[in-house]
C-alpha cells in the first residue's frame, strides 16, 4: 500500500490523541500522548511543544521518533517514522497550531495548562499501516465538494458589483455549503482593522463591527494570511457580543463606547476563518462557525480557500471597472425634507463618528463619507452622488484601494437601513447613489465622542 500523509489528513483532526515514542542517548524508550499532530505537507508534520519533558529531552539528543495516529471513523492506525528538524515559535504555522490547541484545551478544561511554546517540525520518512486484525468498516462515500464549489463560482461569476458579490458569497455558504452562520469582513489598511460588511444566520447583522489584526481566530487568520480551523469551543477565540442595555439619554454621548458588537454564536462548537487575499494584498476574511463540534473538515477548508481565491480575483476585477462612470451633471437644489422637528446629527472629527439624535450610528471612513453627504445636502441641496467624486475627494483621506470606498458605502447603506429611519442610501445607477433624507437636519460638530 502506497500511503501518503495527504490521504491520512483525517487522522490529524485531534479527535483521537496521538502517541509518540522516543529514546534517550542510551536507548531507554519513552512513550507519551501528544496534544496535536499538524499536517504540513506530504513530507512533513509539526508536533506541539508545550513542556520540557522526557520526550523533549530525548528528541534534542536523539532526533528519531515514531508516532501512532488513528482514523477517528475507521479506527485504522498508522505509524509515522519521523526525524526532528527544528522548532518554530512564530509565523502562520505556529499561530494555526496555537489556535487549534486553544480549542483542544478549552474543550478539555485545561486552558491554563495547554500553552504552545513552539511547533516542532519533523520529516516523515516512512508510513506503516498497523494491522488491526479485522477489515475496517465500510464508510459511505463522502459527498464531493467540487460540484458545490462549481455551482458557487457560477453564481459569483454573474455578480457585477461588490454588493452582489458579497451577498452571493454568503448565500452560497448557506445554501450550497450548508454553513448557516457566517460573515465577511473587509480589511481597512489605514487602521489595521477588519470591519464586517455582511453576515448571515445571526439575530443582528453586526455590520460595522471591527476586529483588530491578531484578535481571535479572525484577526489571527488575517495577520498570518493562513486559514485557521478549530473543531472545539475555544474560549480564547470567542468574541463577547456586547449588548446595549438602554438607549442614550440626551447629551449622554460621552458615556458610551462607540462600538458595534460583532455577531456570533453564544457557544460556538467549530470555527473556520479563511483570508481573502489577492497576491500579497489582504482584502478581508471569510468566517464561518457552527454549534456542532468538528463541523469543518480539511475538505471544507480546501473548498473555502478556493472559493475565497475566486472572490479575491472577482473583487480585483471589479476595481478596474468602477472608474468608467462619468461625472454627474450639476443638480438643481432640492427642497429640504419638511415636517417635524429637525433631527440633530452630530459629527466628532477625532474618530469621525456620527450620532443621529443621541444614537451612535457609525465612525471611521464611513462616518466621514456620511458627514460629507449630509453637508452637501444641507448646504447645496444635493441628493445624487457618484462613487468617483468621493474617491477623488482628498478630505476623506481614503486609502489608495478602490474596494475600500465600495465596501464602506455598502456598510453605510446597510447600517442606515438597520439603525436610522430618517436617512437612507440607494443605488441610482452604475457608480451612482442617492441620499434620501426624510426629515430636516440640524448638523453639529462635537468636541470629543
Amino acid at each position: 500500500m502506497n500511503l501518503t500523509l495527504s490521504a491520512l489528513r483525517r487522522c490529524f483532526e485531534g479527535a483521537v490523541p496521538a502517541i509518540i515514542g522516543t529514546c534517550d542517548s542510551d536507548g531507554m524508550p519513552n512513550v507519551a500522548y501528544l496534544s496535536q499532530v499538524h499536517y504540513v505537507d506530504d513530507q512533513h508534520v509539526a508536533l506541539s511543544f508545550q513542556f520540557f519533558n522526557t520526550t523533549r529531552r530525548n528528541i534534542l539528543v536523539n532526533p528519531a521518533a515514531t508516532i501512532l495516529i488513528a482514523d477517528p471513523l475507521t479506527a485504522e492506525q498508522y505509524h509515522l517514522h519521523l526525524h526532528y528538524l527544528h522548532t518554530i515559535s512564530e509565523g502562520p504555522l505556529f499561530e494555526s497550531m496555537k489556535a487549534r490547541l486553544a480549542g483542544i484545551a478549552s474543550h478539555s478544561g485545561m486552558s491554563n495548562v495547554f500553552r504552545l511554546k513552539g511547533s516542532d517540525i519533523y520529516r516523515v520518512h516512512r508510513i506503516e499501516a498497523v494491522p488491526i486484525g479485522m477489515p475496517p468498516p465500510a464508510l459511505p462515500p463522502e459527498p464531493s465538494l467540487l460540484p458545490v464549489l462549481r455551482r458557487s463560482v457560477q453564481q459569483l461569476a454573474a455578480c457585477d458589483d461588490l454588493e452582489s458579490l458579497l451577498s452571493t458569497t454568503l448565500t452560497c455558504l448557506a445554501n450550497e455549503f450548508e454553513m448557516h452562520h457566517a460573515m465577511l469582513l473587509m480589511f481597512d489598511t489605514s487602521r489595521d482593522k477588519l470591519y464586517t460588511v455582511a453576515s448571515c444566520g445571526y439575530p443582528f447583522s453586526g455590520v460595522g463591527s471591527e476586529v483588530g489584526l491578531g484578535e481571535g481566530i479572525i484577526g489571527v487568520a488575517a495577520r498570518e494570511r493562513v486559514p485557521i480551523r478549530i473543531g472545539h469551543c475555544a474560549t480564547e477565540y470567542l468574541y463577547g457580543c456586547a449588548v446595549r442595555e438602554s438607549y442614550l439619554q440626551a447629551n449622554a454621548a460621552m458615556d458610551i463606547e462607540v462600538t458595534i458588537p460583532l455577531p456570533g454564536l453564544a457557544r460556538s462548537g467549530s470555527q473556520i476563518a479563511v483570508p481573502v487575499s489577492h497576491g500579497e494584498r489582504l482584502i478581508g476574511v471569510l468566517y464561518a462557525e457552527s454549534p456542532q463540534e468538528m463541523r469543518f473538515s480539511w475538505d471544507d477548508e480546501d473548498a473555502l480557500v478556493a472559493l475565497t481565491d475566486y472572490v479575491a480575483l472577482a473583487i480585483a476585477a471589479l476595481e478596474h471597472s468602477v472608474d468608467s462612470v462619468p461625472e454627474a451633471a450639476p443638480e438643481k437644489p432640492t427642497e429640504s425634507a419638511a415636517g417635524g422637528k429637525p433631527v440633530e446629527v452630530r459629527f466628532y472629527p477625532a474618530d469621525q463618528s456620527v450620532f443621529v439624535g443621541n444614537e451612535y450610528l457609525i465612525k471611521g471612513v464611513a462616518g466621514a463619507i456620511l458627514w460629507k453627504l449630509l453637508r452637501d445636502h444641507v448646504d447645496h441641496g444635493r441628493s445624487d452622488f457618484t462613487n468617483r467624486e468621493l474617491r477623488l475627494d482628498a478630505s476623506l483621506r481614503l486609502p489608495d484601494v478602490v474596494n475600500n470606498l465600495e465596501a464602506r458605502l455598502i456598510l453605510l447603506q446597510r447600517r442606515l437601513a438597520e439603525r436610522c429611519a430618517v436617512l437612507a442610501i440607494e443605488k441610482a445607477g452604475r457608480g451612482r447613489f442617492r441620499l434620501q433624507v426624510r426629515r430636516k437636519l440640524h448638523l453639529l460638530l462635537g468636541d470629543c465622542p
